[in-house]
């Protein structure tokens, strides 16, 4: 699914009017509709304080008012004041709404105008949409402050108002919302840790834009959904035999860290990989031997710690390397011999990238379309510490084309950065899998997905993906706060069913 800019989505309500054929007013009608349904369906209020600029999510706000008086609901209008005359359509609206003289509409001109919010009331958001491109000053951003310590929840309209939809917005007044409905398609505001406090719960509203403009236009970022996961995916073959699914190698593990290796080797035989050997230190083979026995071992000459390779990394059709490995001179040692040697679709994760980090030399030895799963500290070690979200996503970016590799960007909406120039932002998942773990899962499945077969792009999207689904079920069954790493991996076969 792509993931449109401020100007597409724009583009896309100018295609609609031209293509059904529908002019702009009733457009925002359909909006208007669909918000006014949504707030008398989810919202006990009976009291709605309507903010409103002079803009076209101004105009959307204004109908929405009318919309809630006409269903029976008190209502209350305030307009922000500006030298600006106003859209069209906020003046269509606006004289609509003026000949309902039973609700009240005031002007904002100063901030004397400020109303006294009561708490029993419900206050809409609809002051500036997601064509704003620079942040709030003056009597906005007073006024953004005002109804951010008011005790009565907000919604927003399409966008929390001084929310940049392609930017960062850190820094700047941004109204704090409860709930935002926004029209049509996520916005990549929104999937910016440094937003979360602004938009609250988003709640997709279809205005039923034409569906035929998203095709004709290209986008840098796209939007992992289950239709994509399930694209990729390739059933089994009746006749199929264990040699059609390659055989996997997970490089993990160290005194006191046995467990990443048993979770990521548990991960990779759960994400079908025909066979899947581990190389452990000498310690850690009775507890893989035991808590993974479909497995095969490859010990190290060393007791604690991953040291010499006693195997041709060529005989591998993939190799995840990373998960509890530590940073030992000798680990140390250990991966840049690997590095060295043509060794084909490598997955780098957890120490593997710490060492990296301290060794920058070492991201010129990458293979094309090495797959990296940082998360957020690791990704700044790998490539320096950025400012917002956004420059981190710019930077994940730049560094896959860079290097021709593939970075898989860990967090609530995981960002894969491939090679292309294009990202691939993740919608499944949840904050129950934010524990100790879940990274050597995932980096268990993408091995799995590269020993058989599929092309690192594809076991990137569709390993994340499915990564995230696994959590899901699991947090279904065990709830957020109690679900562990190996409650995903148990629910890994139940994601592979929902994709087939």
């Amino acid at each position: 699914m792509k993931l449109l800019n401020a100007a597409q989505i724009r583009q896309w309500d100018e295609f609609t009017m031209q293509y059904e054929p529908v002019v702009s007013l009733e457009l925002m009608e359909r909006a208007a509709n669909a918000c006014a349904r949504w707030l008398q369906q989810n919202t006990l209020a009976d009291s709605y304080y309507v903010f409103c600029g002079k803009g076209n999510n101004g105009g959307d706000g204004l109908a929405i008012a009318r919309l809630l008086y006409n269903s029976g609901k008190a209502v209350t209008v305030f307009i922000l004041e500006s030298e600006a005359k106003g859209s069209e359509d906020y003046i269509s609206n606006f004289n609509i709404l003026h000949h309902l003289s039973a609700i009240p509409i005031y002007q904002l001109r100063s901030e004397q105008d400020f109303p006294l919010i009561p708490d029993a009331c419900i206050i809409v958001d609809a002051l500036f949409g997601t064509g704003l491109n620079r942040g709030l000053t003056g009597r906005a951003a007073l006024l953004v402050d005002h109804l951010n310590n008011a005790p009565a929840p907000t919604v927003s309209i399409d966008m929390p108002s001084g929310l940049f939809c392609d930017q960062s917005s850190l820094n700047q007044p941004v109204i704090r919302a409860r709930h935002t409905l926004t029209f049509q398609v996520l916005k990549m505001a929104f999937l910016a840790a440094e937003n979360e406090a602004f938009f609250g719960q988003v709640h997709l509203i279809d205005i039923n834009l034409h569906p035929a403009f998203p095709e004709r236009v290209d986008t840098r970022f796209h939007l992992i959904n289950k239709t994509m996961a399930r694209q990729l995916y390739r059933p089994r073959t009746a006749f199929a035999h264990k040699g059609n699914f390659g055989h996997a190698l997970i490089v993990a593990g160290s005194y006191g860290k046995t467990g990443a290796a048993v979770l990521s080797t548990r991960a990779c035989l759960r994400a079908g990989a025909g066979l899947v050997s581990a190389h452990v230190p000498e310690q850690s083979v009775p507890i893989l031997q035991t808590a993974a026995p479909e497995a095969m071992l490859l010990p190290d000459t060393e007791a604690t710690h991953i040291a010499h390779p006693n195997y041709a990394p060529d005989l591998f059709s993939a190799i995840g390397v990373g998960p509890g490995i530590g940073t030992a001179i000798k680990t140390k040692s250990f991966l840049r011999e690997l590095l060295e040697r043509e060794t084909r679709r490598l997955v780098l994760d957890a120490d593997a990238l710490n060492i990296i980090g301290e060794n920058p030399g070492l991201l010129n030895l990458l293979r094309p379309d090495s797959i990296l799963t940082p998360h957020p500290k690791e990704f700044a070690r790998l490539f320096g510490t950025q400012d917002h979200n956004f420059k981190k996503i710019e930077v994940a970016v730049s560094k896959a084309m860079e290097l021709n590799i593939i970075i898989v960007l860990k967090g609530h909406h995981t960002l894969v950065a491939l090679p292309d120039g294009t990202g691939f932002f993740n919608i499944s998942g949840n904050a129950g899998m934010a524990k100790g773990g879940s990274g050597d899962v995932l980096t268990g499945i993408l091995t799995g997905l590269l020993a058989q077969g599929y092309l690192p792009k594809e076991a990137a999207i569709m390993g994340v993906f499915l990564h995230g689904l696994a959590g899901d079920l699991a947090a279904q069954n065990k709830g957020m706060d109690a679900m562990l790493a190996t409650d995903i991996i148990e629910n890994i076969g139940n994601a592979f069913q929902q994709l087939s």
